[in-house]
């Protein structure tokens, strides 16, 4: 199938579908300017210091270094969290947006991206899944209370030396030093209960669209073969509706009924106009 029959077949089931089921990966805000860490050099460019210390992407984000160097582990989330709260969601979010908002059972949305874009764009925090957290929720190191509570207020200053500086977030009961809500690697703390109440609400919807016989339409953006989750849930949904799966990725489009080897923004722009 040749790319223009791609996206007019993409096309014509978006614009037929009741509901929308959006999944975006790591390639989803690429378009936005913001870092994919896609591999170690991309990740090493994004922070030379990490190159310096020899670590790759999978060292630095472990819990660990909030024991071992918080002042370190500070300085890298400190940043992603400010990049984050700083970045404007590219206009492939609003299309999304403007075609959910006119489909009888809108959309959810299941993302493995830590960075809140989806919501920075409009999209209301009940129909949004992380399956990996968020950045702009905090919790304990030791998960005392198993409380999650935001990061709107939290500012991280970050000297010279990629070190962040006194104060470091910290927990309002135990006092001890905060981290991010977010699932890191080898990660034995992190508290799932925000994520599972998401979960929750997707299944609800998920049920309800199965239920009532809705057509659901997928689109998939940015999800990647390293840390598949995404990909393994757009390819579950598909199987259970019996619906195409649109995957939309410049290298690995791969694996879907209609696979779209684009970035996401010139995707969308394609198929929405």
């Amino acid at each position: 199938m040749k790319d223009a029959e791609k996206i007019q077949k993409a096309k014509i089931l978006l614009e037929q579908a009741d509901a929308l089921f959006i999944t975006a990966g790591a390639g989803m805000g690429v378009d936005s300017g913001l870092p994919d860490f896609r591999g170690v050099e991309g990740f090493w460019n994004a922070y030379p210091k990490a190159r310096e210390l020899g670590l790759r992407f999978e060292e630095m984000a472990n819990p660990e270094w909030f024991e071992r160097d918080p002042y370190l582990a500070w300085a890298f989330y400190g940043h992603r969290l400010h990049l984050y709260r700083d970045t404007v969601p590219h206009e492939g979010f609003s299309k999304l947006l403007k075609l959910s908002n006119s489909k009888k059972y809108e959309s959810f949305v299941f993302t493995s991206n830590v960075d809140g874009q989806f919501q920075k764009a409009g999209f209301g925090e009940d129909q949004v899944m992380e399956c990996h957290g968020s950045i702009h929720h905090l919790q304990c190191i030791d998960d005392c209370q198993k409380k999650i509570w935001s990061a709107k207020d939290t500012v991280v200053k970050i000297g010279d030396g990629f070190r962040a500086a006194d104060p470091l977030p910290h927990c309002p009961d135990c006092g001890r030093v905060a981290r991010p809500n977010i699932l890191m690697f080898g990660d034995y703390g992190w508290n799932y209960s925000r994520t599972d109440t998401q979960r929750d609400r997707l299944v609800q919807w998920m049920d309800r669209v199965e239920e009532e016989g809705a057509s659901l339409a997928i689109i998939e953006m940015g999800a990647g073969t390293a840390v598949p989750t995404v990909r393994n849930t757009s390819e579950q949904i598909a199987q259970r509706f019996g619906v195409p799966l649109i995957r939309i990725n410049p290298r690995e489009d791969f694996g879907a009924e209609i696979g779209i080897a684009m970035g996401a923004l010139e995707a969308l722009e394609q198929i929405m106009g």
